[in-house]
């Protein structure tokens, strides 16, 4: 599939599944609080690709903390297998839906994984 008829974007888990959402996959290492498997219609769960333990905790979702957060994140990203993989779902899926629990919508690691995967 071209590049142009990709689509990917992100979504928090606990916003109500759209029928236009596509391929969903949940990107955070833990599940999120409060949301059932069934209400999640999750087509795949990749933790691997979420940032590792260490760094998710030392960046505990802190806005002065996020430009050193991406950097890190980006470096484990560029070693990350999982990466491949989820390159190899946007090729066969239309759209993809990167699913995340934090609230803050700009400030998460969806948001890094997402420009990462669109360089």
């Amino acid at each position: 599939m071209d590049n142009e008829a990709r689509q990917l974007v992100t979504k928090r888990i606990y916003d109500e599944p759209a029928d236009d959402d596509g391929f969903r996959v949940l990107v955070d290492r833990l599940w999120p609080r409060g949301v059932s498997k069934e209400r999640a219609r999750l087509d795949l769960w990749l933790k691997d690709i979420a940032p590792s333990a260490p760094l998710r905790t030392e960046f505990a979702h802190m806005e002065e903390r996020f430009a050193d957060f991406r950097v890190q994140y980006e470096a484990e990203l560029e070693d990350n297998p999982a990466v491949a993989a989820l390159q190899e779902l946007a090729e066969k899926h239309r759209r993809i839906t990167l699913l995340y629990g934090a609230r803050d919508l700009e400030v998460n690691h969806a948001r890094v994984l997402l420009e990462f995967l669109q360089r």
